[in-house]
């Protein structure tokens, strides 16, 4: 039987305005095993300060492999979303993500097909994204990092949407990044959905709904960035749980959800299940 870990992403303390390494230390005093990192191209100010979790590409991949060591986690992958649609940035930050994921220890990239251009056709869109993601597996492949696709936008937030992209390229790196959030808020049954890809499934985004915003929202959105506290909203854990034990690799949840003090509720939470 696979293992199955708690993870968090680092959008938790994207409110704290705090750096990627008292993120990643934050994550270990609250018992987590696994994080999560946001990458990102280029520079911006606030990261650059200290004042926010993501990582630039620019830096060496060792400073996030160093604050893990130091933390004691493990990477669960990289959040390295990028609009597939879009090749003129899809292929390259997917090339480069993948070979920082490489260096610096993480199993596996997350993304998705990203907003479309507005005047290209459906059929061009899959061309586009067959292409981005062909490239992207070429690199992938031989250094042993999984690439993740989650269900988030106009495309995967169908089952048969997101069926349809991960058989866009014929390769083992190809893999299913579940988002029970994103699944419930699509209007779909996360648990249906999740058993149906299950066998290719390398990495969960554990994220909760609010009743409250299940009713403002299902059915009308393909997804949202973060969620309440796991426990708190929709979602059964325990259902979740059972249906990963039938996953090919161990399974980190990697908890979405938007403040610190959701964090440490939903890890007690999910331990309890587990």
């Amino acid at each position: 039987m696979n293992q199955i870990h708690i993870g968090i992403n680092l959008e938790f303390v994207r409110h704290a305005d705090k750096s990627f390494e008292w993120g990643v230390q934050k994550a270990a005093e609250l018992g987590y095993t696994h994080v999560e990192p946001m990458v990102h191209w280029g520079r911006e100010l606030l990261s650059e300060a200290g004042y926010f979790h993501s990582v630039s590409m620019l830096d060496d991949p060792l400073r996030i492999r160093r604050a893990c060591e130091n933390a004691g986690v493990k990477l669960s992958g990289l959040s390295a979303h990028t609009p597939l649609t879009k090749p003129e940035i899809g292929v390259e930050y997917l090339k480069q993500a993948i070979r920082f994921a490489a260096e610096c220890g993480a199993p596996v990239v997350n993304t998705d097909e990203g907003p479309k251009q507005p005047w290209t056709t459906e059929a061009e869109d899959f061309t586009l994204m067959r292409y981005t993601l062909m490239e992207a597996a070429k690199v992938a492949q031989p250094r042993n990092v999984l690439i993740g696709l989650e269900c988030h936008q106009q495309y995967s937030k169908l089952p048969e949407g997101l069926d349809r992209i991960y058989a866009l390229v014929k390769n083992p790196a190809m893999g299913i990044n579940f988002d029970t959030g994103n699944a419930f808020l699509c209007g779909h049954d996360p648990y249906a959905w999740l058993k149906h890809v299950v066998k290719r499934l390398v990495h969960l985004h554990a994220k909760d709904i609010s009743v409250e915003q299940g009713t403002s929202e299902r059915g009308k959105v393909t997804g949202t960035a973060v969620g309440c506290a796991c426990g708190d909203g929709v979602i059964d854990w325990a259902k979740v749980i059972k249906l990963c034990r039938q996953a090919k690799h161990d399974i980190v949840l990697s908890v979405e959800c938007g403040t610190i003090d959701q964090a440490e509720r939903s890890i007690r939470h999910l331990e309890k299940l587990l």
